[in-house]
């Protein structure tokens, strides 16, 4: 029975995939048919054969069962310009193998260790301010446009004033070109000739003149007097002594001279708005006339005029340097909010965050008065930026009592941030990640700097993280605390995530890496990131080689360094220290020879060994039980005049078995420096 049922349905199912088959093709036929008599012309005629009934039997209840699929069209998206770049951008991720972008331009130029990286960084960004100079100072060599599209900022800015008759229009164009003296010069022979300035372009040279400080453009500082220059460099070593790094484009912090062009101006004004005196306030605080600001302050009151917000900003961070006291700074604080409140003028963020900065230096009143201004931030619906939680931990978490400090704040602000994509609001926004790295460290919670690098991964919060030197300064803190709380493989893995592409570790941060390689009883790991070891240029590192168990391996790590250092195209000056670990390493891990070298090397640099080192040494001679050696040491401590040298002696005496004409030569030793040290 089964064979029948068999062919029966095997005949039963080729009957409907014939039909199935012919019903897609007749398908396939009436939709090309469709769109085929909708574009042929009348003239053309189609021979049409009558369907079978059956066909159309079978085809309808097919259809029972079919959905048609409809393909919708969607509408005109208009893209934005850098929509292609944005989409590449999201397909290529940072390479931890590779040195910075920044750098890769020449490869003799990639930096080793951090002091390489802030010589190079430095060198590269004057190189670039060098060649917009030249590119503006000499515009006529560098006409050709050969980048497609046409890209604006590449080519050469038109500094040329282009007219030179005494008018208005002549002012406007020495102000839009900055041209500081300039502009002054056409003020004056305005006024002489007895021409009318309208306010709105008093205003602007105004503008000009706070801005800049009453001098020319930082591109022009070059040109400058003495006395500008002196200022310039009293601004970089103040910039020095805070511990970061300057850069070349930074303006030089200009102090408000007396009696400068922008207050004549403004006192040659025949008619003044707010925002002629908000100018001057602005500019006054900018350049550290804190006292003046205030006294202009108070002729905008008595003159029935109100500030805008942005001058209030600029007085609440004067505060500070008016006034002496802690409560006296909070006050005068908070009267300026008061006023704002009577003058009807809304706070913006940069007013909270100026209220935060101030409070730092305002000392214990500044914790709850911190907390009362976030209230009220919270009351204003004004969301905070990174700058604001920078400011707040900044109050609750000094540098040098970070540790002893209430802890509790920095987690209720990673509970806030957590999962948020950051924009920037306000210049100090970049601070906050350095910062808070730091606190994790001084507290030492690993966890809690896991949540922050989370936080950083977030999005495009990467970005704000500031300049090069600042996120070195992060990754430097975050690796440090790693190998101090984490275990050594967690630590390494971090080391290679980080190392080189966003960090050049320096002295602490490898004495760190050693130390944790040392707790961990691994320092069979120590090749694997000899290579970093062997680049860079410090010989402290020796020292923290030398306080180690195993020396064998670190005997090898030295000589590697001495070999680097011979044929360095910047040769390191010697220290004593640096030669006496050279010699400790050596040493203690038997080899006599390379030891005694390097023992020569003091003669050469004039430096001179340590007790510890030439105890060592001989310790050294001993197991190679070498009494000419052992001599020759003795001489060596002689001549360097150590007083060291009888007790070196006595020890030769009693663990080598000399000859009697040894014996002679150390009783001669041991007179010699007996009377030297009389």
């Amino acid at each position: 029975m089964a064979g029948p049922w068999r062919r029966l349905g095997s005949a039963a199912a080729a009957a409907s995939c014939t039909k199935a088959a012919s019903w897609r093709r007749r398908r396939r036929l009436d939709t090309w048919g469709g769109s085929f008599l909708r574009y042929c012309s009348e003239n053309v005629g189609l021979q049409e054969k009558s369907p079978d009934p059956q066909e159309v039997f079978e085809v309808a209840n097919i259809n029972k069962f079919v959905t048609e699929e409809r393909i919708v069209l969607p509408r005109k998206k208009t893209w934005d310009k850098l929509a292609v770049l944005q989409a590449l951008a999201s397909t290529v991720h940072r390479d931890p193998t590779a040195s910075q972008s920044v750098f890769q331009d020449d490869p003799y130029l990639i930096p080793r260790t951090s002091t390489e990286f802030r010589l190079f960084f430095m060198s590269k960004e004057s190189g670039e301010n060098a060649a917009k100079y030249i590119v503006n100072k000499h515009p006529i060599f560098f006409e050709k446009d050969i980048a497609e599209p046409h890209i604006p900022c590449l080519m050469p800015e038109n500094l040329e004033l282009q007219l030179e008759e005494v008018t208005e229009a002549a002012l406007k164009e020495r102000i839009q070109l900055r041209k500081v003296k300039a502009a002054v010069d056409m003020y004056d022979q305005l006024q002489q000739a007895g021409t009318s300035v309208s306010l709105e372009t008093s205003n602007s040279l105004l503008d000009l003149l706070c801005f800049y400080g009453d001098r020319e453009p930082v591109q022009d500082t070059h040109s400058a007097g003495n006395g500008e220059s002196e200022e310039q460099e009293e601004g970089m070593e103040a910039r020095k002594q805070r511990g970061s790094m300057w850069r070349t484009s930074d303006i030089a912090c200009v102090k408000w001279s007396e009696k400068n062009n922008a207050e004549r101006v403004f006192s040659l004004m025949p008619e003044k708005n707010a925002h002629s005196y908000c100018t001057m306030i602005r500019g006054m605080v900018k350049h550290r006339a804190h006292s003046k600001a205030f006294d202009m302050y108070t002729d905008l009151l008595n003159n029935g005029l109100k500030g805008d917000v942005y001058t209030f900003n600029a007085l609440v961070l004067s505060a500070v340097e008016v006034k002496d006291k802690y409560v006296e700074r909070w006050d005068l604080v908070e009267g300026l909010l008061k006023e704002m409140a009577q003058q009807n003028v809304q706070p913006n963020l940069l007013t909270f965050n100026s209220v935060l900065k101030a409070l730092r230096q305002c000392g214990s009143l500044g914790r709850s008065m911190a907390l009362q201004t976030l209230s009220e931030m919270s009351a204003l619906r004004i969301e905070p930026s990174l700058a604001t939680y920078d400011h707040l931990l900044g109050v609750f978490y000094k540098s040098a009592i970070s540790a002893s400090g209430p802890t509790d704040i920095i987690y209720e602000v990673m509970d806030e941030i957590e999962g948020k994509n950051f924009h920037p609001q306000d210049p100090a926004d970049d601070n906050f990640f350095s910062n808070a790295m730091r606190i994790c460290l001084d507290i030492k919670d690993v966890q809690l700097a896991y949540r922050l690098h989370r936080v950083v991964e977030t999005g495009e919060n990467w970005k704000m993280m500031g300049d090069m030197y600042q996120q070195s300064s992060y990754c430097g803190r975050f690796l440090h605390l790693l190998c101090m709380m984490e275990h050594l493989d967690v630590a390494l893995k971090w080391y290679k995530e980080l190392v080189p592409s966003m960090l050049y570790p320096n002295s602490e941060g490898m004495l760190g890496l050693l130390r944790a390689l040392d707790a961990a009883s691994r320092l069979d790991m120590i090749p694997q990131i000899w290579k970093a070891f062997s680049t860079m240029n410090d010989g402290i590192y020796l020292g923290g080689l030398a306080k180690f168990k195993t020396q064998v391996a670190f005997a090898d790590c030295a000589a590697d360094v001495h070999e680097v250092q011979e044929r360095s195209r910047v040769p390191l000056e010697w220290t004593a220290t640096s030669l006496g670990n050279c010699v400790l390493l050596f040493a203690r891990a038997g080899r006599t020879q390379k030891a005694w070298s390097m023992l020569q090397l003091f003669k050469k640099h004039n430096r001179v060994p340590s007790d510890v080192v030439m105890n060592e040494v001989l310790n050294c001679i001993k197991q190679s039980n070498d009494p000419d050696q052992a001599l020759n040491l003795v001489t060596l401590a002689a001549d360097f005049s150590l007083q060291s040298t009888s007790r070196l002696a006595e020890r030769v005496q009693k663990e080598f078995q000399l000859s009697e004409e040894q014996r002679n030569t150390l009783d001669d030793l041991l007179a010699v420096s007996s009377h030297s040290s009389e």
